[in-house]
């Protein structure tokens, strides 16, 4: 079984929402299975919650066959806790333990045009660092086309509103199942399977 990481940030639930999509697109592709992992806000202590999702860990990313990262948008950036947790992978930078692996992005954002494809670039950067390869989503999807909130060829996306109260469309739920999936077929092709 091949593992895929879905890692994110979510502040409202959004984001989450979005990851639970990503996941169950890598889990419609025989032999992939998803772990879906957060990340604490920065500044509180990092013990593994009871209840909910995990913690990540290094090992997951050491581990896993390929990355969804998400984050909601943090003036056109990704939020500081995920790239908090990203800035202490650098021993697996220096062992190149990501090279290689197929991995792509998905955010969410208070306002339309808060910054989808600039958050979706800033968190492909250390990816590129760490020497993944990068996936977006192509135009074959139509829901790209279609679409008047979320979705983006960087990766899927979602319109939350200021109160993160816009549930998330059929489009946009199309486009992180698509996703999810396009990445667990790439990772299986890549373990030539």
């Amino acid at each position: 079984m091949a593992e895929l990481l879905v890692l994110y940030y979510s502040a409202g639930g959004s984001v989450k929402r979005m990851a639970e999509l990503v996941a169950s697109g890598i889990e419609r592709v025989p032999g992939a299975a998803a772990r879906v992992r957060t990340v604490p806000k920065i500044g509180s202590e990092k013990v593994i919650p009871e209840e909910g999702t995990p913690y990540a860990e290094l090992r997951d990313l050491e581990e896993c066959a390929g990355l969804a990262l998400g984050s909601p948008t943090r003036f056109g950036n990704m939020a500081a806790p995920l790239k908090h947790f990203l800035d202490g992978t650098a021993l697996l930078w220096q062992r190149g333990t990501l090279a290689g692996k197929p991995a792509c992005v998905f955010t969410s954002t208070a306002s339309l045009h808060g910054g989808q494809e600039t958050t979706l670039v800033s968190m492909m950067l250390p990816l590129l660092h760490h020497g993944m390869l990068v996936m977006g989503l192509p135009y074959t999807l139509a829901e790209l086309n279609a679409t008047r909130t979320g979705g983006t060829p960087y990766g899927a996306s979602h319109f939350a509103g200021v109160a993160d109260d816009q549930p998330i469309t059929d489009a946009e739920r199309s486009l992180c199942i698509a996703q999810g999936k396009r990445l667990a077929e790439v990772a299986m092709k890549l373990a030539g399977r």
